[in-house]
């Protein structure tokens, strides 16, 4: 068994917010779309089926608060969530906070609009807030 390696993709295209039971918790660097991404920290993962069954009701579990703290931290209107992986196949879940006036709206977020950077004081206070909610709401 090898050790968890994040794919390098999805850590240059995202901040670190938290580590999980299962899963370690990243922030996509676009502003457009507060965006968070939870990758279970297991090697050779592609698809949910892969985890054990104990491991995919702990996904769930950690999606269900990543969803929950996201729309707390963000008021947002809608969450999208969805493991896609065409692209990056190392398996990660993305928890999307939408609002009806944000660009991609009602369509799907992916290639709507190229990703907006956040300056370096809202990412940290966007962080800082997740951060802190996620370790008031953990079971």
């Amino acid at each position: 068994m090898s050790s968890f390696a994040l794919n390098a993709r999805l850590e240059g295209d995202s901040y670190f917010v938290s580590d999980l039971t299962l899963c370690t918790v990243r922030l996509l660097k676009d502003a457009n779309y507060p965006w968070l991404m939870l990758i279970p920290r297991q090697s050779d993962l592609v698809e949910i089926i892969d985890l054990e069954e104990a491991d995919q009701m702990q996904l769930m579990r950690e999606i269900a608060l990543a969803s929950r703290v996201l729309r707390e931290v963000t008021d947002c209107e809608k969450l999208n969530v969805g493991a896609l992986g065409n692209q990056v196949s190392q398996l990660h879940v993305h928890v999307i906070a939408r609002y009806r006036d944000d660009p991609a709206w009602p369509g799907p977020v992916w290639g709507a609009v190229p990703a907006q950077e956040y300056s370096h004081d809202r990412v940290e206070t966007l962080i800082e807030k997740l951060r802190d909610t996620l370790a008031g709401d953990d079971d």
